[in-house]
């Protein structure tokens, strides 16, 4: 016996398989159920994976195998009902569900980014860390584990993974990594005005900090983040 929520997350995810080939996101899954945090679909899955509808496959980044369906989502697109009709031949039997997979890369990741930690701390790859195909663009790539909660009211956590696109052209207002004055680094938003930068933090306990621009180096723009429960 599934629960509404639990029924409803294994539609959502059946139709989007049928219709795309690959899984929702979890992003999309919070969305399409309404649920505030990506911790109530985690549970969600994981009820779903101990009744045997579903299995997450190991080592392939947001993989899921649809196993079986309930008989409640009979007559949904993509489901056939078992139907009996007298001695008249029944159509092709629906194929099995196939793994999907989503493919990863490998990205190094070099340290744990604070404010004010110094060059030294983000200079060495201290491990991998793999992260969905989909979330990396052109250009050369790189993480940072998240230490401190400095830039927590954009969404940024102690203790996650940002994933850091390599590049100096920046906008106002995006979250990028910046050397100060050669000797420090950081992770915060940015702007600049003139010759001036602003370095912003996004948690009214840390003051914005403003540098000559001669005295930051941008070293990426946030492009990514991943968060492990």
């Amino acid at each position: 016996m599934l629960t509404r929520k639990q029924l409803d997350l294994l539609e959502f995810i059946h139709t989007r398989v049928q219709r795309d080939g690959v899984p929702p996101s979890f992003d999309e899954m919070k969305e399409a159920l309404d649920l505030r945090s990506k911790s109530g679909i985690h549970r969600l899955i994981t009820a779903l994976e101990e009744r045997g509808f579903i299995r997450r496959l190991a080592h392939r980044a947001r993989a899921l195998e649809i196993v079986k369906l309930p008989d409640a989502m009979a007559g949904k697109p993509g489901f056939a009902p078992r139907v009996i009709d007298g001695d008249r031949p029944s159509g092709p039997p629906p194929r099995a569900a196939q793994p999907v997979e989503v493919s990863a890369v490998e990205l190094d990741v070099m340290g744990r980014i604070a404010a004010g930690v110094p060059i030294s701390a983000i200079a060495e790859v201290s491990h991998q860390v793999a992260v969905p195909a989909g979330m990396i663009g052109r250009g050369e790539h790189y993480a940072l584990e998240v230490s401190g909660d400095s830039m927590i009211n954009a969404g940024i956590n102690d203790g996650d993974v940002v994933v850091i696109r390599e590049t100096t052209a920046v906008d106002n207002g995006d979250i990028v990594v910046a050397i100060v004055e050669n000797e420090e680094a950081t992770l915060k938003r940015y702007r600049r005005e003139g010759d001036r930068i602003a370095l912003e933090a996004a948690n009214e306990a840390y003051p914005t900090r403003v540098f000559r621009a001669s005295e930051v180096e941008v070293r990426g723009r946030l492009v990514g983040l991943i968060r492990t429960y």
